[in-house]
């Protein structure tokens, strides 16, 4: 287990290697608005956890879970998103902004029920199959459907 902070970083090498197809320490520092060395001690954590491979000076890649890990954090936040803009009716900027807080403190039960909820609510597609959002299954067919953005 990973603190959530180590979560921020992956989710945003996910995306930075979505963006630019690779993954340098520089642009993590320069998205994340933090040094090189604080990028350097999280890129070292991650690696003794098995979500990156790196050596130092060469390319950051994520692994297989930890693109896993960062598909997931994507899709909670998500989730958070439509909630708060869809069924409360918040502005844009302020269910983005609300979203990226709380989906740092919710847990994965309350999560579940959470897209259970806002699918219905919003008559998205039917989450009565055991929706779990640690399983890739369960998050490729959210996705497949056309809910959840890559």
């Amino acid at each position: 287990m990973i603190s959530k902070a180590l979560e921020e970083y992956i989710k945003n090498m996910y995306i930075l290697e979505k963006q630019n197809g690779n993954i340098r320490v520089t642009d993590i520092a320069n998205k994340m608005n933090c040094t090189k060395p604080s990028v350097n001690k999280a890129i070292n954590n991650l690696k003794d956890n098995g979500m990156v491979n790196y050596e130092s000076y060469g390319t950051i890649e994520l692994t297989k879970e930890g693109e896993n890990l960062a598909k997931k954090i994507l899709e909670a936040y998500d989730i958070v998103y439509l909630f708060l803009k869809e069924v409360l009716g918040l502005e844009k900027d302020e269910a983005e902004q609300e979203a990226e807080k709380i989906k740092t403190v919710i847990s994965d039960t309350t999560i579940n029920k959470l897209a259970k909820y806002v699918h219905k609510e919003l008559e998205l597609n039917d989450l009565n199959c055991d929706y779990d959002i640690n399983k890739e299954k369960c998050r490729s067919c959210a996705r497949r459907k056309g809910v959840i953005k890559c």
